[in-house]
């Protein structure tokens, strides 16, 4: 079969995106050629003008395509408990959740040795100064549990030591439905020290 460079070129670009590996980028730019032409021209405009529209919040980090996001827009919120992730779509999943009514903040990256961003680069000076403003009682630190979430906690946890704001690290462990022979040692750590009382 003939090599079609402008396929594989759109293949290349197709493999930029996370998880989207060669045979993936392949069947997407073939479905894409079955495309009628105004089809496509949309598609590329809604691409280009993405970045356009969508910015972070200045106040949160949280994606909006308004001055202020609606979650810090919200003045039924409340200033006193602030979830910290690291990048914006790691809220959807607690927004999801029907009895949270807090605020968040978004770092921009994790702090560690695998990842490419800077600590410098990190929205912890506008976190910091959020506390201070708003009065926060609470933290929670949500990042993910692998070797950069753990350090980044660490690390915002030792940052706020003079700061009168309580930091929790959000619990896991042990999944609903799992079977406890089947899950591993480090796990089922976490999960023994993220416990919580019932009685």
């Amino acid at each position: 079969m003939e090599k079609l460079r402008s396929i594989e070129e759109l293949i290349d670009a197709l493999k930029r995106l996370p998880s989207i590996g060669s045979k993936s980028a392949e069947r997407m730019a073939f479905a894409l050629l079955n495309f009628q032409q105004d089809d496509l021209d949309d598609l590329a405009n809604k691409i280009s003008s993405i970045k356009k529209k969508v910015h972070p919040c200045p106040i949160c980090g949280l994606y909006t395509e308004n001055a202020i996001c609606s979650i810090c827009n919200d003045p039924e919120r409340t200033d006193e408990l602030i979830i910290v992730v690291a990048k914006p779509n790691d809220i959807i999943g607690f927004e999801q959740l029907a009895n949270f009514h807090g605020r968040y903040h978004v770092l921009g990256g994790l702090v560690g040795t695998t990842s490419l961003t800077k600590i410098s680069d990190l929205n912890i000076d506008s976190l910091i100064e959020r506390i201070n403003k708003e009065k926060t009682k609470e933290l929670i630190i949500a990042t993910n549990p692998n070797i950069e979430g753990e350090t980044t906690a660490l690390y915002l946890a030792k940052l706020l030591e003079d700061i009168p704001v309580k930091v929790t690290r959000i619990g896991y462990g042990v999944a609903m439905g799992s079977q406890i022979d089947y899950v591993d040692s480090l796990t089922l750590h976490k999960s023994l020290e993220g416990r919580k009382e019932i009685k």
